[in-house]
């Protein structure tokens, strides 16, 4: 998937009329409360709810979105993609699945496998 698709494909989790990701739309999707996708990204309950905290609140969702479409496009929709992301151990990550690891920070070993699952290889 190129750069630009990923892109558009994450335009649906766009705060309406803003140019910051809705934490709300994720949250929604994975099935948490605001309070578990603030421990899930990294930042205070209340920075969600702030709108001095929009652009920190992007920054942080950013790895999660890009992890999600990702996923959507090759599982074949958000909805399987939320179920993978929360419920399917990462091989080689000790039963750690992509929830887990974004939780830890890695979200880049994340997109990496899903990046290398794409291109064929099996971890």
């Amino acid at each position: 998937m190129s750069m630009m698709a990923l892109e558009s494909s994450a335009q649906k989790f766009g705060e309406g009329g803003t140019p910051f990701l809705s934490a709300r739309r994720v949250a929604d999707l994975l099935g948490v409360t605001m309070t578990e996708l603030a421990g899930l990204i990294g930042v205070a309950r209340n920075t969600l709810a702030a709108k001095g905290g929009a652009r920190k609140v992007d920054a942080a969702l950013s790895p999660v979105v890009r992890v999600l479409t990702m996923a959507g496009e090759m599982a074949g929709g958000e909805e399987r993609a939320a179920i993978w992301f929360k419920h399917q151990p990462i091989p080689g990550w000790a039963g750690k699945t992509a929830y887990d690891l974004v939780r830890e920070g890695k979200a880049d070993k994340v997109l990496a496998y899903l990046e290398a699952v794409r291109s064929g290889v099996y971890a």
